[in-house]
């Protein structure tokens, strides 16, 4: 297989998640794919050089390039409107739900802050004691400062909400919180390191946004 056939099948992989997504409803996750999908069909017009197959391309991409705008549009209106709502649903023993795949539609140029909320980070299954979690917070602290990230954690014995703030204006609750995932069957199974691999619990997951998300 040639470079510019990996390229075009890849293209057209991610393209069909991108109308997958679409009919689906989840526009903000549609648009990152049709993005992407687009970018790889632009490479794959740039190294054809069949005419007939040229006008084959250009028809796809206007018509994937149209949508995208339709939705970026939509999704726009929503924003400003400050009602868009978006609601998954993550059936039991779901697979391709990582945090990136999660998270990925709603990070961009924009994003500076995120203020993570969950009451059940330090549950016994989570970590063996207060001690070790600080420290285990800490290592991660100094590892972060390498690549010019801060992170700054609090104690509190008193708040149950779970969510996400991103200070671009996306706020979502996980009703599970992060602790989303089974607990892999061993070392070496599969989705032990690969979570997009690793089976879910059945929760709910709802995005919002708000021009004036600030951290309180």
């Amino acid at each position: 297989m040639s470079v510019l056939s990996g390229v075009e099948n890849s293209a057209g992989v991610v393209l069909r998640r991108a109308v997958e997504l679409d009919g689906s409803g989840r526009y903000q996750e549609s648009l990152v794919c049709y993005q992407e999908g687009i970018d790889l069909l632009l490479q794959v017009l740039k190294g054809t050089k069949d005419d007939v197959k040229k006008t084959h391309y250009r028809q796809k991409l206007r018509s994937y390039m149209d949508r995208a705008e339709q939705i970026k549009h939509h999704v726009l209106k929503e924003k400003e409107e400050g009602k868009y709502h978006k609601q998954i649903k993550i059936v039991e023993n779901a697979t391709g739900y990582s945090y990136e795949n999660l998270f990925k539609p709603y990070v961009d140029e924009t994003l500076t802050e995120v203020w993570l909320e969950d009451p059940y980070i330090r549950h016994a299954h989570q970590d063996n004691g207060k001690d070790q979690q600080m420290c285990i917070l800490q290592e991660i602290k100094i590892s972060l400062q390498d690549y010019g990230v801060l992170l700054e954690f609090t104690f509190s014995s008193s708040i149950h909400d779970r969510e996400i703030r991103f200070n671009n204006g996306w706020m979502i609750k996980i009703g599970r919180g992060l602790d989303y995932f089974k607990k892999p069957q061993s070392r070496f199974s599969i989705g032990s390191c690969d979570y997009d691999l690793r089976p879910c619990y059945e929760t709910s997951v709802d995005i919002f946004h708000n021009n004036h998300t600030r951290k309180t």
